[in-house]
C-alpha cells in the first residue's frame, strides 16, 4: 500500500501530503531548516491562538445570541478582520446532524449566529448552511418537514453534499481506501451511487466546494462525540470528513483516518476561508459516539470560539476523557494520533493550551 495519499487540486496543479507519522519524523530537521510550502518539509508550528469561553445562562436563544455577540466582537477586535460581506458576499455555516437527532449543532446557536452575520450586512440569502446526509438533515430539522413543508431556514439555502450536486471533479482527496461504509446508515451511504464504479472512483473523495471557492468566509459548527477511530469527533472531523463525498470509509480505518482528516484540515483553499469554529456543550458525549446515545452524555453551559481547531478539539478530549474515568471506561487510546498529525501539518496546536483558554464572562449580562 503506498504510503502517501492525496488532495489534488488539478486546476492549480498536484501538490502531496506525506503521511503525519512520516512527517513526525522530519519535524525537528524541517523546523532547523525552515520549511515552507513547496519544498517538501513540514510547515513551521502553528501559532499560539486564543480559545473564548463564555458561560451560558440557559440555552435560550436569546443567551445564545448575547453571548455568540461577545465571542465574534472578540474574535474581531484580536484579529482585526471584521465578519463582513465581501467580494463574493456569501458566508457558509458547516452544520453537524450526522450522530442524527438528538446531537446535532443546536439551531438556537445556528440562528444566533446568523442572526450576527445580517448585522453585519450578509443577507438572509447570502448565508448557506452545509450538511453531510439529507435523512440526517431532515429528521435534526435543517430540512422542511415532510409533513408540514416547513423550515426553520426559510431564505437560506441547506446544500446536501450527498446529493452530489456541490462537489467538483477538479477537487479530491486520493487515498487507497476504496471501500464504502457508513457507521451509521449503511444503506444511505449507497443510495444512487453505480454500481459499476472503478477502483480508481472509489479511491477519492471530492470536497464539497461551496465553503472554500463560493463564499468570502466560513464558519464551523460542530458537536462533541468520541469516536472509536479517531479520538474525538467535533471540529477537525467535521470540517473534513463529514464535509466530503465518498470518506465514511476512513470510519473503520485506524491506519488511515487520522491521517486523512489531517491532510485535508491542511488543504491551503480550505483553512484561508475558515474563519472560525464555534461549539457549545450544551450537550456533548463521552462514550459510544458517533451514534447518540442519551446515557453517555453530558451538558455544560459553555460556549467557545476559536480559530484553533486542534486546540478546541484537546480541550473537548480532555472533558471526554474525564467523564470516561468518572464512569469507569477507559480513557480514549492513546494510540489514536489524529491531533497530533494535525498539528504536525500546522493546522493548530496544543501548546500552552491553559493560558490560551480565556473566560469571557461567567455566566452573567
Amino acid at each position: 500500500m503506498s504510503v502517501l495519499s492525496s488532495f489534488f487540486p488539478t486546476r492549480r496543479g498536484w501538490w502531496t501530503f506525506f503521511l503525519a507519522w512520516a512527517l513526525a519524523a522530519l519535524r525537528v530537521d524541517a523546523q532547523e531548516a525552515g520549511g515552507r510550502p513547496g519544498s517538501g518539509l513540514p510547515p513551521p508550528p502553528a501559532p499560539l491562538l486564543p480559545v473564548w469561553e463564555t458561560s451560558l445562562q440557559n440555552f435560550d436563544q436569546p443567551i445564545y445570541e448575547r453571548e455568540v455577540e461577545r465571542l465574534i466582537v472578540q474574535f474581531e477586535a484580536s484579529t482585526g478582520r471584521p465578519l463582513r460581506p465581501g467580494v463574493k458576499r456569501k458566508v457558509g455555516l458547516k452544520v453537524y446532524a450526522d450522530s442524527g437527532a438528538g446531537l446535532s449543532t443546536p439551531h438556537a446557536l445556528v440562528h444566533s449566529v446568523i442572526a450576527a452575520l445580517e448585522r453585519r450586512g450578509f443577507a438572509t440569502a447570502d448565508i448557506f448552511l452545509v450538511g453531510l446526509n439529507q435523512l440526517r438533515l431532515r429528521i435534526t430539522g435543517f430540512l422542511p418537514s415532510l409533513v408540514t413543508g416547513k423550515s426553520a431556514y426559510d431564505g437560506h439555502p441547506v446544500f446536501v453534499l450527498e446529493s452530489g450536486r456541490f462537489f467538483d471533479p477538479a477537487w479530491f482527496y486520493d487515498s487507497p481506501l476504496p471501500t464504502r461504509f457508513d457507521p451509521i446508515l449503511a444503506d444511505k451511504q449507497i443510495e444512487g451511487v453505480p454500481g459499476d464504479s472503478t477502483l480508481e472512483q472509489d479511491r477519492k473523495s471530492f470536497l464539497a466546494t461551496p465553503l472554500f471557492l463560493d463564499a468570502d468566509f466560513w464558519i464551523n459548527l460542530p458537536v462533541y462525540t468520541d469516536h472509536p477511530i479517531l479520538g474525538v469527533n467535533g471540529a477537525l472531523v467535521n470540517a473534513t470528513l463529514w464535509n466530503a463525498s465518498n470518506t465514511s470509509r476512513f470510519f473503520r480505518s485506524p491506519a488511515n483516518a487520522p491521517a486523512a482528516v489531517a491532510e485535508m484540515s491542511a488543504i491551503p483553499e480550505l483553512r484561508a476561508t475558515w474563519a472560525f469554529t464555534i461549539a457549545t456543550l450544551e450537550r456533548y458525549q463521552f462514550i459510544g459516539g458517533p451514534f447518540f446515545n442519551s446515557l453517555y452524555t453530558v451538558s455544560e453551559p459553555r460556549l467557545w470560539l476559536s480559530a484553533d481547531p486542534v486546540a478546541m478539539d484537546t480541550l473537548a478530549l480532555r472533558k471526554i476523557n474525564q467523564w470516561r474515568k468518572r464512569t469507569g471506561f477507559q480513557p480514549v487510546a492513546d494510540e489514536i494520533r489524529t491531533l497530533e498529525f494535525a498539528e504536525t501539518l500546522a493546522v493548530g496546536t496544543a501548546r500552552s493550551l491553559d493560558t490560551r483558554l480565556v473566560r469571557l464572562n461567567d455566566g452573567s449580562p
